[in-house]
């Protein structure tokens, strides 16, 4: 849990104060507990016994010990950190006691809640009420306010005027329907979390502490060192890889950024713009198949599509991506004379693979049991975590073997990482109670659809600022979820492919993990360059770009998604890295020598026109053909002004 150890709300610069003496000790041992249930309720061997516990139960225990971590960690104010004051000691043994209390009675409850009407108002407002103040602690204010106005809509729904008037819900049925219902606080969000993703953190928990960071920045290094810039592409191979698994880009650029920052400084490249293409790397692991963070298997859930199908979809606009900050990073190192890794810092790469081989065993099973055992996420993932658990504790790297003492503390921190999670899929499935019972889903659906019938691009230009905003400081699992439930309806109502608006806001929810004015993945990983953070954050949006587009692209022309002729497919890909790459030449100001301004506004204005699908709009590939001209032009002017 990231909020643990720094409370979001606390903006200054100072480290904060240690837990109190009491959550010091307890802590750890909940967030065992945590982790323990999540694997176990993974692995099916409550069902293997034929022991009766359904899946409500298991989300309300790990929801009340998230409770009970949130409130003994995070206090109502950073000024008080350090201390447990008396209310937050109440609030944690009462988030701990409901999730127990709910886990004896849930079945009862549910069954009989028309006979039970106080108790389950009792239980649901206790349930609200944590799930809002944990929300606040957690997540941060602005998370908070969605909430809260979302809940008063709830109570004020028919006083609401137009086309957002519903159907109002009265206090007792407010707080027993979020509280009880499997369609409020115990929803969709909080099953899918607690079966599929607390595994998957095992998991990147499991690699990192086995010394997988250090492997794939080997790895890394040893394909890339001896290139142009290899420090920076190093870096972005090695956090792409690591970023995959690790569900959070904030995790993914400490974890690999204390290695690649320092070597990017190192080899020559600022320290802004070192934090920045760590960021960047970092935060696209969570869009790079096949794990995407766990993403992948909520986006095949919520659609109700087999997870290859997302996969797929997934490929192309992750490779751009990836080719953008790799072509970037080359670019950069050519404009300041960057120069490869010193022979000396490269490993042999026949010597890594020989130390690290098993460090690919989990992924070759993940993907095994995936597509061709057709097993579910959550069993491919134990699956995956078993083999490395196994494996690690046999062999070592730089060192690093897994131990009976280390995996505890892989238990504890997926536990305590993913109590965020835990608690934002709470609110997202307060939200979608809420949504459907006042009917608010069809209202903002229809106002929003009605806004994009003369304008599909300001309905995604609407959507993707949305996204950014609501995503500021959210982890990205949560960020999918929220935006999944509020952004993705009007598209798809629209007319939008159902698995692009699903990329869509995806996308651009993990854009605010780089994106001003809270772009926690960049001020991390300024943090590690000893640089400014809004420094990093504008470097991270350059190097970060097509991120920002190539959304735009997939929504009007699929084919960038898979979907369509396999020769339409290969051109519109060919097409859009030519054109990234002229762009990100004339953002750099490099191509084969130093760019003029004229040159510079020539190959963006050029390579954006060539990035433009054909498919766009009517005579679309006019404007890809005089993008080709444009950026041709300029290229054969540039190698004559070279040669003379």
């Amino acid at each position: 849990m990231e909020s643990v150890e720094n409370t979001p709300t606390d903006s200054s610069n100072e480290a904060p104060a240690p837990p109190s003496p009491v959550a010091r000790a307890l802590t750890p041992w909940l967030g065992i507990a945590l982790g323990l249930i999540g694997l176990l309720w993974a692995s099916g061997i409550a069902v293997d016994l034929g022991i009766d516990i359904i899946a409500e139960q298991v989300m309300v225990a790990v929801l009340g010990i998230s409770f009970a971590i949130v409130f003994l960690n995070i206090p109502v104010h950073p000024k008080l950190q350090g201390t447990l004051p008396w209310y937050d000691a109440v609030a944690a043994v009462l988030g701990f006691a409901i999730g127990a209390y709910m886990f004896y009675r849930y079945p009862v409850l549910l069954e009989n809640i028309a006979y039970m009407p106080v108790e389950g108002t009792i239980v649901g407002v206790i349930l609200v009420f944590l799930t809002v103040e944990a929300l606040r602690r957690t997540a941060g204010w602005g998370l908070f306010a969605v909430l809260i106005s979302f809940s008063v809509y709830g109570f004020l729904a028919d006083l609401v005027p137009g086309r957002l008037q519903g159907l109002a819900m009265k206090p007792g049925t407010f707080f027993s329907f979020l509280g009880i219902d499997t369609t409020g606080i115990l929803g969709i969000p909080l099953t899918i979390i607690t079966t599929v993703v607390i595994i998957f953190i095992f998991l990147g928990q499991v690699l990192l502490r086995s010394g997988g960071s250090e492997f794939f920045t080997d790895i890394a290094a040893a394909i890339m060192g001896r290139s142009r810039g290899g420090s920076a592409k190093i870096a972005v191979v090695a956090s792409g890889l690591f970023g995959s698994i690790s569900g959070s880009a904030v995790s993914n650029v400490a974890s690999t950024g204390v290695i690649t920052i320092p070597l990017m400084r190192q080899g020559g490249y600022s320290r802004p713009v070192a934090g920045a293409i760590e960021a960047v790397a970092s935060t696209g692991g969570q869009i790079m198949p096949p794990i995407m963070g766990a993403a992948a298997f909520l986006m095949a859930e919520l659609l109700e599509i087999r997870y290859q199908e997302v996969v797929i979809a997934a490929i192309l606009p992750a490779l751009l991506y990836y080719i953008a900050v790799f072509l970037q990073a080359d670019l950069e190192a050519g404009k300041t004379g960057i120069k490869p890794v010193p022979e000396d810092q490269i490993p042999p790469f026949l010597q890594v693979l020989k130390q690290g081989w098993y460090f690919i065993v989990p992924f070759a099973v993940l993907i095994y049991a995936l597509f061709f055992l057709n097993s579910p996420p959550e069993t491919a993932a134990l699956f995956g975590a078993g083999s490395i658990v196994a494996l690690g504790m046999l062999f070592k790297y730089k060192g690093k073997n897994l131990t009976v003492p280390t995996l505890i503390t892989c238990l504890r921190r997926t536990g305590e990482m993913s109590v965020d999670i835990l608690v934002i899929g709470a609110t997202a499935g307060m939200i979608i109670g809420i949504l459907d019972a006042t009917g608010l889903s069809f209202g903002l659906t229809f106002l929003l659809v009605q806004i994009g019938e003369g304008n599909l691009f300001l309905l995604l230009g609407l959507t993707a600022i949305i996204c950014i905003i609501l995503g500021m400081g959210m982890p990205t699992t949560a960020i999918y979820f929220l935006l999944a439930v509020l952004a993705t309806p009007p598209l798809v109502k629209l007319g939008v492919e159902p698995l692009a608006a699903h990329l869509f806001v995806l996308y651009f929810g993990l854009m605010s993990m780089i994106t001003p004015p809270v772009a926690l993945a960049a001020f991390t990983a300024a943090k590690l360059a000893e640089t400014g953070p809004m420094g990093t954050a504008v470097a991270a949006c350059r190097f970060g770009w097509p991120a920002f587009i190539v959304p735009f692209l997939f929504v009007v022309a699929p084919n960038l998604i898979m979907i369509g002729d396999p020769i339409d497919i290969v051109i519109v890909f060919v097409t859009a890295i030519a054109g990234i790459w002229f762009a990100s030449a004339g953002m750099t100001g490099f191509f084969t020598m130093k760019l003029s301004m004229v040159q510079r506004v020539a190959y963006i204005v050029g390579g954006l026109g060539l990035l433009l699908p054909s498919q766009a709009f009517a005579n679309a590939y006019l404007v890809e053909i005089a993008g080709g001209v444009i950026c041709g032009g300029v290229f054969a002017l540039e190698r004559m002004n070279k040669q003379i």
